[in-house]
């Protein structure tokens, strides 16, 4: 069985899954080239790149998770893509990796999505992408799962893990939304910022129904003790499967998220 944060991963890439595959999309990569996938997990987007491209090409899946990578072995030959797909584990600050390696080079949801400074793994992106090919960070940058409930969600969203992977002191500079900045000074042309959105809606599915119920528990676990006596009860009686009124079940249930992306060319 997969650890409990890859089983998560599993579990709510229903939700990510079409906005990954529009931001894919959107970049126009070259048929039969060659790209890198920078922290790809457990190697679910390596399988929308290499189709983007076609079986004349190659998508190499880079993560520093022994985990990740061996349920990512198997996922080429569950996408017939064998072939087309191979992993290795490494670091995306000190990549294993000759200059100029890549046509292309993504990462979504690690290069920059934290409060670490960006500046060592974007500058092995860099490093390993050939000139003029391009350079493409993406991250999860919104979401609104409880329809009729703004001011606790806001709330929920100012907690430790609301705000994750961000942290209330972190630079202003660090933040993802300023990418933009970090892909200037690495001398990065044709810069640009897209936003992608999702959507689910009542009446769920079992598989969308699973995949935002873990989402909650993702965004935001172990939260009561940042609450007010108030909203801590409407959480658990809002949030909760076990709970009469968890919003999921609600008739009129709607919820929304988005992907960021940045992208340049070296």
């Amino acid at each position: 069985m997969p650890g409990s944060y890859l089983k998560k991963l599993l579990v709510t890439h229903i939700l990510r899954e079409p906005m990954l595959s529009a931001a894919i999309a959107s970049l126009g990569l070259p048929k039969a080239s060659r790209g890198l996938d920078a922290g790809c997990g457990a190697g679910l987007g390596c399988t929308l790149l290499a189709e983007e491209i076609g079986m004349d090409g190659h998508v190499t899946g880079l993560d520093i998770s022994a985990d990740f990578l061996t349920y990512a072995a198997q996922v080429p030959a569950q996408s017939c893509l064998t072939g087309s797909i191979d992993f290795i584990q490494g670091s995306v600050d000190a990549m294993p990796f000759a200059d100029n390696t890549f046509d292309w080079v993504w990462s979504a949801d690690c290069v920059g999505y934290g409060p670490q400074d960006p500046t060592p793994s974007l500058k092995e992106l860099n490093r390993v992408t050939k000139p003029g090919g391009l350079i493409a960070i993406l991250a999860w940058s919104s979401e609104r799962l409880l329809p009729g409930y703004p001011f606790l969600e806001a709330r929920l969203s100012a907690t430790t893990s609301g705000i994750a992977p961000f942290s209330g002191d972190m630079e202003p500079s660090r933040h993802f939304q300023r990418a933009l900045g970090w892909l200037k000074a690495l001398g990065l042309q044709n810069l640009k910022a897209e936003v992608f959105a999702g959507s689910a809606h009542a009446p769920l599915s079992h598989e969308l129904f699973t995949a935002l119920q873990e989402l909650f528990d993702m965004r935001w676990s172990g939260v009561a003790a940042e609450l007010s006596k108030t909203d801590r009860a409407a959480y658990r009686r809002l949030c909760k499967p076990e709970s009469p009124d968890f919003i999921l079940n609600h008739p009129d249930y709607f919820a929304f998220y988005t992907y960021s992306l940045f992208h340049g060319i070296a």
